[in-house]
């Protein structure tokens, strides 16, 4: 809704027990946000229109609300320590009912000690994507464009030179959140819908040709496209896996059940490598050593069940229950060995590779 709040808990790695948990975080208009672990040992929380700073025991250290009346979705944290983070620029859920209209997004560099904001700058469009970033230069997948912005350390600089169009289809419509890998972005298109998911981004897709894989290359800011499932009503909210060292790319379609893997070559050029049906809609996690990749794949009735595939192949490796009802549409974490942490609206899962 439009006054939501936030908590952090510190949780027993392997029973997932509560063992700590902070005060109720100011919020506002509901959208998911982010949490990171700051060099300096604090955590950082970035929730509505909010940010914060607690310690590691989850005590409150700071807190600073953010200029615009929309969620702000999540931050990266740059190598001098400071947090960037922009509005959300989509459609929000009907419970939202009083944010902001839909305009360019902002970008917002915090402190990170204070929070307080200490550069801006409007881009020329709105964006839903998550930041990503490489070293000092922040990439902002916006409605029609990526974005490249450089923090000089004082000031946001956007590269006006750098183009990233990427919308080369009548009926195709925005990409969510970039991997920035191997001298590219990497990100999948056809994401407007979201704001209906109900449990499951089954049937939400709207756009009008089907989903690709977008690359935009870093140096000449020209993008490729690669359809992943060849179907309408394709939609995702989430980014794609990039294995640099194998040269494969995992994509999905989250509105047709459909995860598809492409080799691709020295200048970023794409071939089919495997396709399998699996209701995926969270942030893949790979194990590079291994080459296994996190998956999910949602049951309308039994729930969702966190799967295992090779990259190479795309062969079923292991499968369990998360537990979850819904779908997970949201970044799980790596954990400390074969393990991981996948969370949805309703649960957090620990999962293990034996």
């Amino acid at each position: 809704g439009d006054g939501s709040i936030s908590w952090v808990e510190r949780i027993d790695p392997i029973t997932l027990e509560t063992i700590e948990r902070s005060p109720d975080l100011p919020g506002g208009p509901t959208w998911p946000g982010g949490l990171a672990a700051h060099a300096d040992g604090s955590l950082h929380v970035v929730f509505g229109r909010h940010a914060h700073r607690l310690a590691a025991d989850c005590t409150l250290l700071a807190s600073a609300e953010l200029p615009r009346n929309r969620p702000y979705n999540s931050f990266v944290t740059l190598p001098s320590g400071h947090l960037v983070t922009k509005d959300f620029g989509g459609e929000l859920p009907d419970a939202v009912t009083h944010a902001d209209p839909i305009r360019p997004c902002e970008l917002l560099v915090l402190d990170p000690v204070t929070l307080a904001a200490v550069a801006s700058l409007e881009l020329p469009e709105p964006s839903v994507a998550r930041l990503s970033a490489d070293g000092d230069d922040i990439y902002v997948v916006g409605d029609t464009r990526l974005h490249r912005v450089r923090w000089d350390g004082t000031s946001l600089v956007r590269d006006d030179v750098f183009d990233g169009s990427y919308l080369l289809h009548e009926g195709q419509t925005y990409g969510w959140d970039a991997v920035i890998a191997d001298g590219a972005a990497w990100f999948l298109d056809d994401g407007r819908g979201t704001a209906a998911y109900g449990g499951s981004l089954r049937g939400c897709g709207t756009s009008g040709v089907p989903l690709h894989l977008v690359r935009v290359g870093l140096g000449d800011g020209a993008a490729t496209l690669t359809e992943v499932s060849g179907l309408d009503g394709g939609i995702v909210a989430n980014p794609p896996c990039v294995d640099p060292s194998r040269r494969i790319v995992v994509a999905y379609d989250s509105g047709n059940g459909v995860v598809a893997a492409f080799r691709y070559d020295e200048h970023g050029r794409t071939s089919p490598s495997w396709r399998i049906e699996l209701d995926h809609g969270c942030h893949p996690i790979l194990w590079p050593d291994t080459g296994e990749v996190l998956l999910a794949d949602h049951d309308p009735e039994a729930g969702e069940s966190i799967v295992i595939v090779d990259i190479e192949t795309g062969a079923e490796k292991a499968r369990a229950s998360s537990g979850s009802p819904v779908q997970s549409v949201l970044f799980g974490a790596a954990g400390f060995a074969r393990d991981a942490y996948l969370c949805s609206f309703t649960t957090v899962t620990r999962i293990a590779v034996a």
